[in-house]
């Protein structure tokens, strides 16, 4: 990883290329993040850098997180993430993170939090089809049927999809690409869809693949 910002999903919405072709991009409000933390092989084991996100009163502060934010010089921030860059020397502690490390036409990496679906049944959950609905199947057209043997293995083997929670985990989306970065006003314009509800706090990294 050679630069990362975090960021708030703002939501979707369309703007027009050199051709006049509608592109849908997803605005994400990305930084400014502060580096409150620099780990190194020496001290911690390894390196990486912490960034923080969004201002959060001084009240809502517990105390170790407030002698944290205090050896830091730093004011305190609502969210914290590592960061492992592959050169970390570049970085200081109290070091400003703005919109502007990344380009119009990156390709970027995106971790976010997917939507909670709640439970959801097998159908919705893993994409399985219902049973026929004619000749007597009963009302259990939307059930995942057998779930395994009988006397042996005289259980059902872990990892089966079966019906259970649906979203409200972490999801990596590879490869977007960034239409446009909005400096001045810290937004950033990604192709496509992000994961997430509108408000969702993401973190924005160059691509691995590209």
């Amino acid at each position: 990883m050679k630069k990362a910002i975090l960021g708030k999903k703002i939501g979707m919405t369309q703007v027009f290329d050199e051709k006049g072709k509608v592109v849908p991009v997803t605005v994400v409000e990305a930084g400014p993040c502060v580096v409150s933390q620099k780990k190194t092989v020496e001290t911690d084991g390894y390196d990486a850098v912490q960034i923080g996100f969004g201002d959060l009163r001084p009240k809502l502060v517990n105390k170790p997180m407030k002698g944290h934010f205090d050896k830091s010089d730093i004011a305190p921030k609502r969210v914290l993430r590592e960061c492992r860059f592959d050169d970390i020397s570049t970085y200081n502690v109290g070091d400003i993170i703005k919109a502007d490390v990344f380009a119009d036409g990156d390709k970027i990496d995106i971790v976010g939090t997917s939507k909670g679906k709640g439970y959801a049944g097998v159908i919705k959950r893993w994409n399985f089809r219902r049973l026929k609905e004619t000749h007597g199947s009963g009302p259990v057209v939307r059930k995942g049927g057998s779930i395994g043997a009988c006397s042996d293995p005289s259980r059902v083997f872990k990892g089966k999809k079966m019906s259970g929670h649906l979203g409200a985990e972490r999801v990596t989306v590879q490869n977007l690409k960034i239409v446009k970065v909005d400096v001045e006003n810290n937004l950033i314009a990604i192709k496509g869809a992000v994961p997430g509800p509108n408000g969702g706090i993401v973190l924005i990294c160059d691509s691995v693949k590209a």
